[in-house]
């Protein structure tokens, strides 16, 4: 597995993640581009925030557990 691949992808999420929740108006552009034939709103943006952080937690820990 691609170690410096696999850690660019978890703080990537993880950047992603924490600024939709803390900045969510700023992350709607996006949102409506990424999900076009859907409407976005503050609540997908939260979602796919928590999302995020969800994976990042999950990449963490399954390269903390492959690197042991």
């Amino acid at each position: 597995m691609n170690l410096p691949g696999t850690f660019v992808v978890v703080q990537l999420s993880l950047a992603l993640g924490l600024a939709g929740i803390l900045w969510p108006e700023k992350l709607m552009p996006f949102f409506e581009i990424l999900l076009f034939p859907f409407p976005s709103s503050f609540r997908t943006v939260r979602a796919h925030s928590i999302g995020a952080i969800v994976l990042s937690v999950v990449l963490f820990f399954s390269l903390l557990i492959q690197t042991a």
